[in-house]
């Protein structure tokens, strides 16, 4: 039966208040070299010449730096300023050591990723939140629309018409060439509009009746031919159409973009902290050495 030294036997193989000085020293580094990335990305960022490729290959740069740096001073102190242990072969020492660089870094990951949670969520998601605000507008937009033109405000205006998408094609529904009376221009402007938005997005063509009572409202507004009237009626729903269909493709197209982005930025945050991890081990390894050589005490 295997007779443990005593001095080995009381103490543990993990000096915690080694692993949590590194821990601690690693996620302020950290700390401090994401406000200053914040701060060069800021001030390397012009409204006037925007350009965001290189502004993206930078941030993984900074990243990784920012990983491999901080990762490296807690792996090292970790390693330096563990207790020395007797009687421990070269072989376990070794391992002790890659062991408090890993368990640094472990410790200064879930401080950084407490302390900082929103930091990450917006590293991670925001660009999906944003594609998908930008899906929403779309839709919101629309909406807006309909409900401008179903209320009437002072005047016999519908609200908040005039700022709606809905009002330059009411506009083109409703030109004249010949100066025409403005009795409850209001009424009719909304009612033109409530016609046009309840037309599906994706709808090749308007409805029969639909169409023909708009062309008769045109005529009767306008002085045009009934003719004439119904073919601005399905020239002007054709790029109501149109419109509505390539703001809904930008907005997919955005939407598309953002999840590619956040599914880049995961991966090359895990692959940042996965090499922090191997570099928090080797200098921890590197730190535990310097500090066997400057002790005076024999090792077995």
């Amino acid at each position: 039966m295997a007779v443990i030294p005593q001095a080995e036997a009381g103490h543990s193989g993990v000096s915690w208040s080694a692993v949590l000085a590194g821990a601690v020293a690693a996620a302020a580094l950290s700390f401090i070299l994401l406000i200053l990335g914040v701060g060069l990305g800021l001030s390397a960022i012009s409204p006037w010449s925007y350009n965001d490729a290189p502004i993206g290959k930078s941030a993984v740069v900074w990243v990784a730096f920012m990983e491999l740096a901080s990762a490296g001073v807690g792996g090292y102190l970790a390693g330096r300023l563990r207790v020395r242990w007797a009687n421990v072969h070269a072989d376990e020492v070794y391992f002790r050591d890659t062991a408090h660089g890993l368990l640094a870094w472990a410790v200064a990951t879930l401080l950084t990723a407490a302390l900082m949670a929103g930091a990450v969520r917006a590293a991670l998601s925001g660009a999906i939140d944003a594609g998908a605000g930008a899906a929403t507008a779309v839709g919101a937009t629309v909406g807006a629309g309909a409900g401008a033109v179903a209320g009437k405000g002072n005047g016999g205006n519908p609200a908040g018409l005039a700022a709606s998408p809905a009002a330059y094609y009411i506009d083109m529904l409703l030109r004249s060439d010949t100066v025409v009376p403005e009795t409850d221009n209001g009424a009719l402007r909304a009612e033109v509009g409530r016609i046009l938005l309840q037309q599906p997005a994706g709808a090749p063509a308007m409805a029969v009746d639909d169409r023909q009572y708009l062309a008769s409202l045109v005529a009767k507004r306008t002085g045009v031919e009934r003719a004439e009237a119904e073919r601005r009626v399905e020239d002007v729903h054709a790029r109501l159409v149109k419109a509505r269909t390539d703001a809904e493709t930008a907005a997919k197209n955005a939407a598309e973009q953002a999840r590619k982005a956040g599914a880049q930025s995961a991966l090359w945050m895990f692959v940042a902290l996965l090499l922090g991890a191997f570099i928090a081990s080797w200098a921890a390894t590197f730190g535990g050495k310097l500090r066997d050589a400057d002790s005076p005490l024999p090792r077995r």
